[in-house]
């Protein structure tokens, strides 16, 4: 029977306006599109999760405002279940996403509002829901404190840690030794180690230098490349998969990550979770948008049929 998955991360409202060019201090210009979605890492993750099937809940804060009620709605759409606070006088997070017309460009502010108090304290409310749960995953999003805590209560109740080490950052002394699995994209896995990580040899040297560095199990994503899995015993590429024409790849390391718990929630063997993973995100960049974008059980298990 397949465990729960506690995932503790960050809701944000994206809000993406389209134009030209920026206006300068002081000029209003009109833009040529907007469009408003949910995002944040955490949430994006629970969603992915649950779409493949598992039982999840998602820790946060969020305010009381319409960003919150996008948020619960979507997460009551996707079957996770909220454990999150709601204090009085904070704002839900939101993105300003400015997207250059011309080029593709973009320039990003990220305000996490309320989610970026998340402190040790609210995690330690939540105790009850991550000792219980098979896996525990958390990124770089909110404050350190809070994913140091929520890592710490995991493994002390020998729950299976997972650190997406995103966005790139330098993590706290002793951190990536409260880690099973830590899944950085090339990028993050290059801060993390020091090491260039450009070919599969360098990867795997990476990976070999994050084991050395306390982590139990390397998975690094590699885009069209696939991922590298390495856990010291061996070392394994699985390939990407190619799903349909590709529509936008944000979100695509949120719906792996998302796709890596559950697998392992039901406690399908490494590899094969990886490979779960790939065909997870692999559907995700065939769709627009981040959340929304998360695929469902059925359609993953039928691709992986075809591949």
């Amino acid at each position: 029977m397949a465990g729960s998955i506690a995932i503790l991360g960050v809701f944000v409202a994206d809000t993406t306006y389209r134009a030209d060019r920026l206006p300068k201090l002081g000029e209003t210009m009109l833009g040529n599109s907007f469009a408003l979605g949910p995002g944040g890492k955490g949430s994006n993750q629970a969603v992915a999760a649950a779409r493949a099937g598992g039982d999840v809940h998602f820790i946060s804060k969020l305010g009381k405002d319409a960003f919150a009620d996008m948020a619960l709605d979507i997460w009551r759409d996707a079957g996770v279940t909220p454990c999150i606070s709601q204090p009085d006088g904070l704002s839900t997070g939101a993105a300003f996403i400015y997207v250059e017309e011309g080029s593709g460009n973009n320039a990003i502010i990220i305000c996490p509002g309320a989610a970026g108090t998340l402190s040790a304290q609210d995690v330690e409310t939540q105790r009850s829901t991550i000792e219980t749960a098979s896996i525990f995953i958390t990124q770089l999003e909110q404050p350190m404190e809070a994913a140091m805590r929520g890592l710490e209560i995991a493994r002390a109740a020998s729950v299976t840690t997972i650190l997406n080490p995103a966005p790139a950052a330098e993590p706290p002394d002793g951190m990536l030794a409260l880690c099973d699995v830590v899944t950085p994209n090339e990028h993050e896995a290059a801060d993390l180690t020091g090491l260039p990580v450009t070919t599969r040899e360098e990867a795997e040297a990476a990976a070999a230098r994050l084991l050395e560095m306390g982590v139990g199990t390397a998975i690094l994503t590699l885009g069209e490349n696939g991922a590298l899995y390495h856990d010291g015993t061996q070392t394994v590429h699985v390939p990407a998969i190619t799903a349909g024409p590709l529509v936008e790849t944000t979100g695509a390391g949120d719906a792996f990550n998302g796709g890596l718990a559950t697998a392992l929630a039901e406690g399908m063997e490494p590899v094969a979770a990886v490979r779960f993973a790939n065909a997870t995100a692999a559907l995700s960049v065939t769709k627009a948008g981040t959340a929304p974008s998360m695929p469902k059980r059925a359609d993953i298990e039928a691709l992986l049929r075809r591949v």
